[in-house]
């Protein structure tokens, strides 16, 4: 039942997959281009090489070696972004082709417009006799008049198509080329103050570099961890958390990209939790990984800092290995009258928290929607989308992510390192 269930949500996926690239092809290909020529042949085969670069990429992970993956992932995921702001910039022209078409290129008067001249007589001899000259009209001599009206209706349709699908393009490029920009140049610091009722006043300003969603794979690799390390590192936080999502991919291909994290430095250490991805890859593997590297994973688990309780459970995706998230084992046995801090990948599971006494959640998994407008997508399945919000007595912050999934491109939704300031209400 299940793999039916799969098979046909498949065949629905490609289905709308190939609307929206009929769609595009007619609207970039078809109505601006002359049948048979350079540009619509070259057209109809991207129309058809594009969106199997796509699927390619979609699956790469899970079906080729990541040395091959990386061949399909740059185009194949830069076009996914691309035909999204396509599709978007495209329905928006739509609204304007009836304003558009209204437009006309302005009329040069033709000479037989322009001066009509005077009948002339020649005088007439005996071989020759010639009759009045009559003026041609716009279209030749008179009586031979060609109808303009479906000439100029083409060329207008012909001008239209080709203005609205040259705005598309550049807007969608324009977009995604900023938005890549965005992601390869690294996550920028934000800061955020939390207050929380029972941490002592010496805890007052304590402060915790939050990172997730790194997504290590075919594009992000060692110099996009090497960014992020030395951009938590030149903060010198008290605390650092790894709040899941750091690979897409096994430990033996993307081990050297993940070394860099051993250079993490925290008076108090830094910390991991497992996120949904890393059990596509294999979570046991990296988890010992991790503690080769000198970050303390935390499986349903708690430490005792000097001034509150930190905390971490396995993600929800775990519960299929038998490992998911187990907040009696993590919170059952701890003092409540000390502060709790809990890491914890998805949002969704706040309520948990609220349950166990938390204080505050920290997670990441949205990505903040990543390409505009999936913030509205990422809102129907997870509490909080990005920020900071209260939950009864628990506060959830939820970091937009270090990294991208997919297409290496956020648009509307910024990466970010969030060091987070514990504030005391006694201070």
């Amino acid at each position: 039942m299940m793999i039916a269930v799969m098979a046909v949500a498949a065949l629905g996926v490609l289905g709308l997959l190939g609307v929206a690239h009929w769609y595009l092809w007619r609207r970039l290909v078809r109505d601006v281009s002359r049948p048979g020529g350079r540009y619509r042949r070259t057209g109809t085969g991207l129309a058809f090489l594009l969106p199997a670069l796509m699927l390619l990429a979609a699956v790469g992970g899970r079906a080729f070696p990541l040395a091959v993956e990386r061949w399909f992932a740059w185009p194949g995921y830069l076009w996914m972004a691309v035909s999204i702001y396509l599709l978007l910039a495209l329905l928006a022209g739509e609204a304007l082709r009836p304003l558009l078409h209204r437009l006309r290129p302005r009329r040069t008067p033709a000479p037989a417009e322009a001066a009509v001249p005077e009948p002339v007589t020649v005088p007439a001899t005996p071989a020759t006799r010639v009759e009045p000259t009559e003026p041609e009209g716009p279209a030749g001599p008179a009586g031979a008049a060609e109808p303009a009206g479906p000439v100029a209706e083409a060329s207008r349709r012909l001008f239209v198509s080709r203005l609205v699908a040259g705005g598309a393009a550049a807007v969608a490029v324009g977009v995604v080329g900023n938005g890549a920009y965005g992601v390869l140049r690294g996550p920028r610091l934000k800061q955020v103050t939390v207050p929380l009722a029972k941490l002592p006043r010496a805890a007052h300003g304590y402060r915790i570099a939050v990172v997730s969603d790194i997504h290590l794979g075919p594009i992000l690799g060692r110099s996009h961890t090497r960014r992020i390390v030395d951009t938590i590192n030149a903060v010198q936080p008290d605390l650092i958390t790894v709040v899941g999502d750091l690979v897409d991919g096994t430990v033996p291909e993307l081990g050297p990209a993940a070394r860099p994290l051993a250079d993490l430095r925290a008076k108090d250490g830094a910390y991991f939790v497992t996120g949904n991805h890393e059990y596509f890859s294999g979570a046991a593997p990296w988890v010992e990984f991790v503690r080769e590297l000198g970050l303390h994973p935390l499986e349903n688990d708690r430490v005792e800092l000097a001034r509150f309780d930190l905390a971490g459970v396995n993600d929800i995706a775990g519960t299929a290995h038998g490992q998911g998230p187990d907040y009696a084992k993590a919170l059952g046995d701890r003092d409540r009258s000390r502060a709790a801090v809990l890491m914890a990948h998805q949002p969704v599971t706040i309520h948990d928290s609220v349950h166990h006494g938390v204080d505050l959640q920290l997670s990441g998994h949205t990505h903040g929607g990543q390409l505009w407008p999936g913030n509205y997508i990422a809102e129907l399945a997870n509490p909080t989308v990005a920020g900071l919000e209260r939950y009864g007595d628990t506060q959830l912050y939820v970091t937009r992510g270090a990294g991208a999934w997919g297409p290496p491109v956020r648009v509307g939704a910024p990466s970010d390192i969030t060091v987070v300031t514990l504030a005391s209400l006694q201070a």
